[in-house]
């Protein structure tokens, strides 16, 4: 038998020739899936070398650290000083300053901040100068912040939303462009606290704008002073357990929040909504915080205190596993895995 497609040639003779063709193509995909796996185990691999690398005289560097009353920052400042750091802690409160030097070393000095205050920044600011003199700042850790009731946008006025992207941008803003000179001196590092909610936006209010905006500004931030060999990263954690997703605070934030709302929004929303609304919030932060801070914290120091030190880092399982990976995903696939266990507001089309 004869084959056309092979212009008189035996049939068999033809298949034999398709097959071998096949095979090469298959050998080639191979090939070629071989390469990029042992491209992407080299870079793996090249990363961790670099990464382990850590930055020479760490006793002899400064690190000024924000928010240190509690949660990330208290355990950040305590966990450099026993490394050795030389830690200024900033704290919104006299107690709460007090109580981090009765925990630390005589190395870590604290001193009262008020992010929202210009005049208490700039205080700071001449602090800071006259603890590290010449060296310069090694470290800026921007960790200050708070958040407010997580309801629907449509709850909240204003001042609501002016109030908590005060403290959490404009505030680590201010600090920022006031500490920048003595970062320059050292050469040293900016660590900016975001959040998975600066990745993806799934409850109203100001706390997730306040955490997109300190994105935004730190990827300009690290465009504008690689040239000065000033290193800028973020830091995205997940849901932990700190004053910030104190159970009883935030329902009591929201039940007040409720009362403020308008009738008008109340009647659209309907009142099985708002209750619906407390308990999944409440369910949330009882069953998905962490109560492992290192998990943050270790982020922080490695962005310290590494001469390769990454990005972004993300804190947290839930943050590394979960919102970054659904934060690359379609916006319809993203909104689906976010909302699927909301309540129906009571006028819902």
């Amino acid at each position: 038998m004869h084959c056309d497609w092979c212009l008189g040639e035996d049939e068999g003779f033809c298949f034999r020739q398709i097959g071998q063709s096949r095979c090469w193509l298959s050998f080639e995909k191979y090939t070629v899936s071989m390469w990029l796996l042992l491209a992407v185990l080299l870079f793996f691999v090249i990363r961790w070398y670099l990464e382990r690398q850590k930055v020479e005289n760490l006793r002899e560097k400064y690190v000024f650290i924000t928010g240190c009353d509690s949660g990330f920052g208290n355990q950040l400042a305590r966990q450099l000083d026993a490394e050795g750091l030389r830690v200024l802690a900033a704290c919104f409160t006299q107690k709460g300053a007090e109580e981090l030097e009765r925990l630390t070393s005589d190395r870590l000095k604290t001193t009262l901040l008020d992010v929202t205050s210009t005049e208490s920044i700039v205080a700071a600011t001449e602090w800071a100068k006259g603890c590290v003199r010449d060296k310069g700042l090694w470290g800026l850790v921007n960790n200050a912040g708070i958040v407010e009731a997580m309801v629907p946008n449509e709850w909240l006025d204003k001042d609501a939303f002016v109030k908590v992207l005060n403290v959490n941008l404009v505030g680590l803003i201010d600090v920022t462009l006031h500490m920048l000179p003595l970062v320059k001196k050292a050469r040293g590092r900016v660590v900016n606290v975001s959040s998975i909610l600066g990745r993806l936006a799934f409850y109203g209010g100001g706390y997730c704008p306040s955490k997109y905006g300190v994105e935004a500004f730190s990827d300009s931030l690290r465009r504008d002073l690689r040239p000065f060999g000033v290193k800028v990263a973020m830091v995205e954690p997940g849901y932990f357990r700190t004053n910030m997703t104190n159970v009883q605070h935030n329902i009591s934030v929201l039940e007040q929040q409720w009362v403020r709302t308008p009738q008008e929004v109340k009647d659209s929303y309907g009142q099985t909504y708002y209750e619906r609304w407390c308990q999944l919030s409440k369910e949330a932060l009882i069953t998905r915080c962490s109560t492992n801070l290192y998990l943050v914290t270790d982020c922080m120091e490695h962005a310290l205190t590494s001469r390769h030190p990454r990005t972004r880092y993300s804190g947290g399982w839930d943050s590394q596993f979960f919102f970054i990976p659904l934060s690359y995903m379609p916006t319809a696939l993203a909104d689906l895995v976010l909302t699927w266990s909301w309540p129906k507001p009571a006028q819902a089309v």
